[in-house]
């Protein structure tokens, strides 16, 4: 037995939950989630494909462990972590979604105790049977944190004692798909090979405006990497996975296929390329 200082009382440690969780259909409940670490990193990979989800009626929920608080050279982390918080609600709200925050700090995303325990409860509120995150190996640590982050929460939510909120109906081992790097790059400047490609050609205006809304971060990063093309750099790697598939535009993805997650191809299946 153990102590579960979460429920304030003692849980048998029974994991045979598993096995019932995986006889449960993960296309059950159409509720995606993009679990990224900061705001705009969504809307900068893969903000297309979940364009094209809540085209077909999926519930779409974006959360981010951090509020962006360093994502500035002129504002106090709370004046631009107000800011950064409510452009990521309106980008959201261009196509029905729902925006979610950890408040960690930039810089700082952990995997521990107490961010593994934010991220279970997160999972367990929205019971998601598809996930996106970052790239398990990425340019910055607080993605490939996050990247952890949600993959301990997918793997774990649907278990009775993970989380004191209450368990929806249909919970289990999502889908859980890794977007690609920036430039699609791993931290070695090695290519990423994908698994899967989403053709986001009609989505891309949506995902560009999306990202627009973003606006107090074009001058951060023109001071920061000596660039001015937050947008176009966006739009060019799509391009750039879209010929890849003979598409105008594409996102592209690593699915997680490890023991307990489900291995057939669901965006495949959803979005079948042309090629």
């Amino acid at each position: 037995m153990l102590y579960n200082e979460r429920h304030r009382g003692w849980a048998g440690l029974d994991l045979a939950w598993h096995g019932d969780r995986q006889m449960a259909d993960p296309q059950a409940r159409k509720t995606a989630l993009a679990f990224m670490a900061h705001p705009d990193d969504a809307e900068i990979l893969c903000a297309g494909t979940l364009v094209r989800l809540a085209e077909q009626g999926w519930e779409i929920h974006l959360a981010t462990a951090t509020s962006g608080d360093c994502g500035t050279t002129t504002e106090t982390p709370w004046a631009i972590s107000a800011t950064r918080t409510a452009e990521a609600r309106r980008a959201a709200a261009l196509i029905g979604a729902t925006y979610h925050c950890l408040d960690e700090r930039d810089g700082l995303v952990v995997y521990d105790k107490p961010t593994v325990a934010k991220s279970l409860d997160l999972l367990r509120r929205i019971a998601p049977s598809l996930v996106f995150t970052h790239a398990a190996r990425d340019y910055m640590m607080d993605h490939e944190m996050t990247s952890l982050l949600a993959r301990a929460a997918s793997f774990l939510y649907a278990a009775p004692n993970a989380s004191a909120f209450p368990l929806i109906e249909g919970s289990c081992v999502p889908y859980l798909y890794y977007a690609d790097p920036l430039d699609g790059l791993d931290p070695l400047g090695d290519p990423v090979v994908p698994t899967t490609w989403v053709d986001i050609s009609e989505q891309l205006e949506k995902k560009t405006e999306m990202l627009a809304l973003h606006t107090s971060q074009r001058e951060w990063l023109r001071q920061h990497h000596g660039t001015d093309e937050y947008l176009d750099a966006m739009q060019r790697h799509a391009v750039s996975r879209g010929q890849e598939i003979g598409v105008t535009a594409a996102e592209a993805f690593v699915q997680h296929r490890g023991h307990g997650y489900p291995r057939d191809d669901l965006l495949t299946a959803l979005f079948p390329s042309p090629a």
